[in-house]
Order: C-alpha cells, then structure tokens, then sequence
C-alpha cells in the first residue's frame, strides 16, 4: 500500500533542504517536533506552493503553475494544474481539509497525510478502503499563526507517534502559498462532491486532472477565503476518467457534478456565506464542486462535459479594475 506520509516526507525534506531559496523558514520546536512557515513571517514562492500543493495531494500527484490563457473570455490569472492517477486516495485520502486543530486559543484546518494516520474523518478512510501506518506524519494547515509544542503534541497523540515524527507546514488563506494550494483542491471539490453529496464510489475514478486560477492576494483571511474558493467554483475545470458499472449512469453524475447546479450559484462565495449568517453548514454542500465538469466513461467509450466558466463572477469577487487605453 501507498503511504502518503512516506512520499510527502520526501518532499519536506527537500523544502527544508532549499528553505532559503523557497522563501520559507524551518523551526525546530522545543518537543523535536518540526514547523515549516510557508507565509506568516514568511514571503512564500510559487515553488513552495506547488510543493505545499503536492503534500497535500499526499506526493501522488503532479503540480504545476501555467501562464497560459484559459477558457475565461480573456480574463487570465497564474493557473494550478493538478494531474494525479491515484485520484481517491491523493484528494480524499490526504488533500481533504478534514481535521479541524483546536488546541487552547489555536486553530486550524487541517489537510494532507497525517489525516490518514489519525483517521480524520474516519468514515471516509472506510469509504476509500485506505489506510497508512507509517511512522512519520506530515501535515498542512490553514492558518494566520504557527503552532505551538500544544499543537505538536496533540497531532502527535492523534496520529500514535511521538512529537519528534511530526511535520507542521503553515501557510495563511492571505498568502501566496495558501491561494495555490486552495486551488489546486479543484479536483478534490469534484470527488468530494461525488461521494459527499452524490453517493458515488469514488474508487471508480481512476485518473483525474485539473486546472483553476490562483486568486491574487486581494485582502486578508477572510477576504481571501471568499476569493480563493471562487477560483474553483467559477473558474475550476475538471476531468474524470471512470470505470463505470452497469448500473452507473455517468451523464447523470457529470450533470450533477458542477457547482452550478447548486442553488447558491451564481454570486460571489462571500455573498452566499453573508446571506448564510456566516454558517458553512447552510450552505448547499452542492456548491463546493469544479465550474466545468468532463468525464470519461471509460467502460463504454463516451465523454461527457457539463458546466461554464463564470468571467463575470470571478470578476465580481476580485473587485477587477480594467483599465483601458486612452
């Protein structure tokens, strides 16, 4: 079996090895656990965000950035592309932001391999049929702060190793670091959907890319939550290439599939989060899924695309100013 920790660890040490270069800083804390600041006290670069992307994706996927025009009627940012043929394990095995730190006045979501150690959430392991035991954990967390020995001990405790083992990458939601790893969870949001919201074996998808726009840095945190989930929502596209059944009905899944067909579509994601008083469990989980949507059926031969690239959304979240000649 895989093990995500083993293979993100790889990749840690070479970030650690370039620290200076990357633009980050290593921090060795008092219990021998290890933190590496991806953008607090910290600039960040574009590389150390194709490699903080890469832990998260649990080192089995390709990351890169491309400045190539895309489908957005001529609006064009720096763009995540995302190619992984291990699609269930790499998104929901390891990227998944699905362990909330909290630890005294400190808190974090919490993504990348470690999960898989400390089983966070325990039900989507059983639903994968993936597990890791190796005797190293890696994690990456979202947040404005770095963590604490508190903080190390308890993600040690959690994942059944000592603190020694543990490495912590920290980088902000306001940060370049924080805005491409957050897009490059544009194939995540299609398989997350898949098994969260529409039922499907997601051990079916057998290879799986994508490509988002990475936000620029347009304000604080929660200013750039708003505008780093818009990236995907409105601007993500996504390909699935499925080992259907029988009994599968693929153009049905692909046209349930793209955030469109939420009924909180259609505005920037702040709004909806504002007319949700601030609440994520109000909003339609639906949402949370790539703009455009193709999928290869590969059982019986046919490929199927739904969705739409949304230019004046995204235009709307980043509060775009076109300047024209005069």
């Amino acid at each position: 079996m895989l093990s995500v920790n083993l293979k993100s660890f790889e990749i840690v040490k070479r970030m650690m090895e370039n620290a200076e270069e990357l633009n980050i800083e290593v921090k060795k804390l008092e219990n021998g656990s290890t933190v590496l600041d991806c953008g607090v006290n910290v600039p960040g670069s574009w590389e150390a965000g194709k490699l903080f992307t890469k832990i998260c994706l649990g080192g089995l996927a390709h990351v890169g950035i491309s400045l190539s025009p895309c489908s957005c009627g001529g609006f064009n940012l720096p763009q995540v592309k995302i190619k992984t043929s291990h699609p269930a394990i790499a998104t929901l095995g390891a990227q998944k932001a699905g362990w909330a730190i909290k630890v005294g006045k400190y808190f974090a979501m919490g993504s990348g391999p470690a999960r898989a150690l400390a089983k966070k959430p325990k039900e989507t392991y059983e639903e994968i049929g993936y597990e890791d035991n190796a005797g190293v954990a890696v994690l990456c967390l979202e947040a404005s702060a770095l963590p604490n020995e508190e903080v190390a001990e308890h993600v040690a405790n959690q994942c059944n190793l000592e603190p020694s083992n543990v490495y912590l990458l920290v980088a902000p939601t306001s940060s370049l670091v924080g805005s491409i790893q957050i897009s490059g969870r544009v194939v995540e949001n299609g398989t997350y959907k898949m098994l969260e919201v529409l039922d499907f074996d997601v051990k079916k998808v057998k290879y799986a890319a994508g490509i988002a726009p990475v936000a620029p840095i347009i304000g604080d945190d929660f200013a750039m939550m708003g505008a780093t989930n818009d990236m995907v929502l409105y601007g993500g596209r996504t390909f699935y290439y499925i080992e259907s059944d029988e009994n599968d009905d693929i153009e049905a899944l692909c046209k349930s599939l793209p955030s469109c067909t939420s009924n909180d579509y259609g505005k920037p994601f702040m709004e909806v989060f504002k007319a949700a008083n601030y609440d994520f469990y109000k909003i339609d989980k639906g949402m949370f899924a790539p703009a455009v949507v193709t999928i290869n059926d590969m059982r019986t031969g046919k490929v199927y695309t739904y969705g739409e690239i949304n230019v004046e959304v995204l235009k709307k979240s980043l509060k775009i100013t076109e300047l024209k000649k005069e």
